[in-house]
């Protein structure tokens, strides 16, 4: 870490000198949100807030149809694109049209909806909680899933007034769709992208938090919010790695806990990826990761004595989550570079999925080459499509 600050100290120096010399430039989208990005593409754009069960008020952004594609035209299959850890929607529209997830798919002919998680850069408001408050910062992915996932499909069918659509995500869904039956039977195709379930074998320099102590987490990050974009990050991203002399370095600390993959990437986009690579999520959240990495469960968040436990689940300990009782049919892509989803990880993972349609493991993807990767719409993206065809001619 404090390498990291040492190295973003220097940039922010030499950027300051380097900075007026002619022939950098910054790509516009380094600073729009989501709905200029699309706007900006041409795209048409919708967006809505969702509010969740327990007062959380989401983000959610739609591309109704393709550049090529009138809005009169029959009703289209929806796809849900749901973002991970630390990260937002801006995820799926980063890259250039031919290169991101939900313009392919608004492409193809598809109605696309992108989710933010609770307390990400765009999803930060509550009915009756401050986000300066702990209180509201009080969730992981037991939250997300129970509530999240839930109130943005409810939103998606109600405005399409379709009932069943593709889903693609990470791990909120393997708990949302194992515990709650009536939403799995609304997902056609879960595509699972790097899905991270147990995390017992990463090796991400993030699994450091786990050799800490709860109270030191707490101590050192507070029990509010964690790695949320700032106004530093912005100047960083806009000043500085715009800049080819500094590719080298902005690329690695884009890397630095997803696993390193410089040739898979467009480094005179790498203003753009570091203006949105970090959304935020909470401490707990990060606490809750760190417990599953110590115990290589897919478990409930441990909420530290047995008294809190009782009042959240009923029970002196947290529950498992069982894998196996996810019935929807499931798409696996890994990578063998992913530092974060490791290949262990994904192995113990695949016997537990009970209707496994398709697995691919590219041996040279990280975890961001599944949205960032430039060969990924050969890679993953054409073959996504592909069965989501397969599937409506069925």
């Amino acid at each position: 870490m404090w390498q990291l600050l040492a190295a973003a100290y220097w940039m922010l120096l030499l950027g300051t000198i380097y900075g007026n010399k002619k022939g950098t430039s910054t790509n516009p989208e380094a600073n729009m949100n989501i709905s200029q990005i699309i706007s900006y593409w041409g795209y048409p754009y919708e967006n809505y807030d969702v509010v969740t069960k327990d007062g959380y008020i989401l983000g959610v952004y739609r591309i109704p149809h393709g550049r090529e594609y009138p809005r009169e035209t029959a009703p289209k299959p929806v796809v849900y694109l749901q973002h991970g850890l630390i990260a937002s929607a801006s995820n799926w529209i980063c890259n250039l049209p031919n290169n991101s997830l939900a313009f392919l798919l608004a492409d193809n002919g598809y109605d696309v909806w992108l989710g933010n998680s609770r307390g990400n850069t765009w999803s930060r408001k509550h009915l009756k909680l401050s986000p300066k408050s702990p209180e509201y910062w009080a969730f992981s992915l037991d939250e997300m899933a129970k509530y999240d996932l839930p109130a943005t499909i409810n939103l998606i069918i109600e405005k399409t007034g379709q009932e069943r659509l593709y889903y693609v995500g990470h791990s909120q869904a393997f708990i949302a769709f194992s515990t709650n039956p009536e939403l799995a039977k609304r997902i056609k195709i879960f595509f699972a992208l790097a899905p991270v379930v147990t995390v017992k074998y990463t090796h991400s320099p993030i699994k450091k938090l786990t050799t800490l102590s709860r109270q030191t987490i707490k101590a050192l990050f507070g029990d509010k919010m964690f790695y949320s974009h700032t106004l530093f990050d912005q100047f960083i991203a806009t000043k500085v790695c715009n800049q080819k002399i500094f590719y080298p370095v902005c690329s690695k600390l884009l890397f630095t806990i997803t696993g390193y993959d410089p040739k898979n990437l467009n480094m005179s986009r790498l203003d753009v990826y570091m203006a949105h690579s970090s959304a935020g999520t909470s401490v707990q959240n990060m606490l809750h990761w760190a417990q599953a990495v110590n115990s290589g469960q897919f478990q409930a968040y441990d909420w530290g004595n047995p008294y809190e436990n009782m009042i959240h689940f009923h029970k002196l300990t947290p529950p498992l989550y069982n894998v196996t009782k996810m019935e929807v049919p499931t798409a696996i892509w890994s990578g063998g570079q992913d530092v974060v989803a490791d290949a262990k990880d994904t192995e113990n993972l695949l016997p537990k999925i009970a209707n496994l349609i398709y697995y691919k493991m590219i041996p040279y993807y990280n975890h961001m080459d599944f949205y960032l990767g430039q060969d990924a719409p050969w890679e993953i993206y054409q073959d996504l499509i592909g069965m989501m065809e397969e599937y409506l001619q069925n």
